[in-house]
């Protein structure tokens, strides 16, 4: 994997040497995480797949940007199509994970002819449903006022997620290491723009194959929403790992990894 930086954006991401014989997956990482969530993925596929992953804007390397609207859903998907623009690819196998799940559909609500395949890891297609949501809402209707605070425009690096292996949803040492590294503005403004967002109508649009691997013990996006999503993707294969929480794309590696790899190579 070679390291880039994509220059109009300020873009931080990495890919193997593409073949033209082979799928390309493109990975989307989470709230408050960045690319090296995927390091296990890039290693495990390299050899076998075209691989990009990137770090989503305000995240790891990527640039940071000052206000509540840089961080509408609509722009990390821009920033997804520009991308693969300068790239120069066309068509890939879209692999997202929670947050980026939002992502992942925002860019399908746009461009839906360029995505061969569709994984979803712990998904939810409307955070403002989820129960929680009407004590969180509110709250996060506040975060605007962090604008008033002194902005720090200095990117992030990349932590090493081998140090939290194993760790459940709600590990504050995980969540602090992300939010320091992403920042606390950050963290909160993409936070607060997921809340503002439904995206069931796409949802029922997709006819791609799709792959959707949740954990039974996720307590951030529950599990009823995989199922639901399941149910509204005609070509749609669900996956429930029994004793998996939200972190799956750490803790379950073995599990996620089979199941994107049979999923890819099927024809």
């Amino acid at each position: 994997m070679t390291e880039y930086i994509y220059s109009p954006k300020k873009i931080y991401y990495k890919m193997n040497e593409f073949k033209s014989d082979r799928p390309t997956l493109f990975f989307v990482h989470g709230i408050s995480g960045s690319s090296s969530a995927w390091k296990l993925y890039e290693e495990k596929f390299s050899n076998k797949f075209n691989i990009l992953t990137f770090d989503l804007r305000g995240h790891g390397k990527s640039a940071k940007f000052p206000n509540l609207e840089d961080y509408a859903i609509s722009k990390f998907a821009e920033d997804i199509f520009d991308l693969l623009s300068y790239l120069k690819i066309e068509s890939f196998i879209l692999v997202s994970h929670s947050f980026g799940v939002l992502v992942a559909l925002e860019f399908m609500a746009q461009h839906m002819g360029m995505v061969e395949k569709v994984i979803f890891l712990s998904p939810n297609y409307a955070p403002n449903r989820i129960p929680i949501a009407k004590v969180i809402r509110p709250l996060f209707n506040l975060v605007g006022l962090l604008k008033i605070l002194p902005f720090n425009p200095s990117s992030g690096e990349h932590i090493d997620y081998n140090r939290f292996k194993n760790t459940g949803d709600w590990n504050i040492p995980r969540m602090v290491a992300d939010v320091s590294n992403t920042s606390l503005r950050v963290y909160l403004f993409g936070s607060r723009q997921s809340y503002e967002v439904d995206y069931e109508a796409i949802v029922n649009q997709i006819n791609q194959p799709t792959l959707i691997v949740h954990g039974k013990k996720d307590s951030i996006f529950p599990v009823a929403g995989a199922i639901s999503m399941s149910q509204k993707i005609k070509k749609s294969k669900l996956i429930l790992l029994d004793e998996a929480d939200h972190i799956l794309v750490l803790n379950n590696f073995p599990e996620v990894a089979g199941a994107i790899e049979a999923f890819v190579e099927i024809k």
